[in-house]
């Protein structure tokens, strides 16, 4: 488990999330620490695992991918590696993560229309890996992707 992150981590995680074009120059000058030291927690947060990366966040829906929907899947017993090996083959497939209860894997999964999301999850189920499929289309997002929150929570730990 990582220790915690301070203070100062939060101030420059969430200026660093608002501004991924910044330069650690006006990143220094802003929270009012040299140099050097934005450059050694910047390190130190990323050879932790804490920043994951520095690259841009995409919008599907700005790409032609306005449908957005969580596709529950149940995996045949002892053939998850197959299974996953198959959702990396289908571009669509955001992400896909294990779960507890009586499905295995959550996907978020982007489409361009209903008709395209229809032939994803046909294309999902094309291996015998995977044994069934539930489907929700998201129809608003209420609370986008954010960890902001979690960061300040986390440094008020400290």
């Amino acid at each position: 488990m990582s220790s915690p992150i301070d203070d100062l981590d939060a101030r420059l995680i969430a200026l660093m999330a608002a501004e991924p074009r910044i330069g650690l120059m006006e990143v220094s000058r802003r929270l009012n620490v040299a140099r050097g030291t934005v450059q050694a927690r910047l390190t130190k947060l990323t050879d932790r695992g804490v920043i994951k990366s520095f690259g841009p966040e995409i919008d599907p829906a700005r790409m032609g991918y306005p449908v957005l929907a969580f596709v529950f899947l149940e995996i045949t017993q002892g053939r998850l590696t197959e299974a996953v090996e198959h959702l990396e083959s289908v571009p669509e497939v955001l992400e896909a993560h294990a779960t507890s209860g009586p499905r295995d894997l959550l996907c978020r999964v982007a489409a361009r229309d209903t008709e395209q999301l229809q032939d994803i999850i046909n294309r999902l189920l094309g291996t015998s890996a995977v044994r069934r499929s539930t489907s929700y289309i998201v129809l608003s997002t209420q609370i986008a992707h954010r960890t902001g929150p979690l960061v300040r929570a986390a440094a008020a730990e400290s």
